[in-house]
């Protein structure tokens, strides 16, 4: 199974150099099920203002959003996030360490 990405939210500037709603902050969250263990991960991460082309809001998807998160995070960052992921999965399905009583 792979690694999801989803949004939660955005944050964004009413007005900004004469664009509205200016997304400047997207909340993310990545997630993976291998079987019955799962992980995830929740972040933030800003963006850069505008450059070029702008998305007018009504035209955002979460896919875009995603693509500007993930690009915002970089390649190195996304990659140690979906490795984390993968190590609490491997945790869930071999422990290393317990909690509890013996009673």
């Amino acid at each position: 199974m792979a690694h999801t990405w989803t949004v939660s939210a955005m944050d964004y500037a009413v007005s900004q150099d004469g664009k509205t709603n200016v997304v400047n902050t997207v909340h993310w969250r990545c997630a993976k099920t291998d079987g019955d263990n799962s992980g995830s991960s929740y972040g933030t991460v800003g963006l850069e203002a505008p450059s070029g082309s702008f998305v007018e809001w009504a035209d955002i998807t979460e896919a875009t959003a995603v693509g500007w998160a993930k690009a915002a995070l970089g390649d190195d960052q996304v990659a140690s996030v979906e490795a984390a992921i993968d190590a609490q999965i491997a945790e869930e399905a071999n422990p290393t360490t317990g909690e509890g009583v013996p009673w």
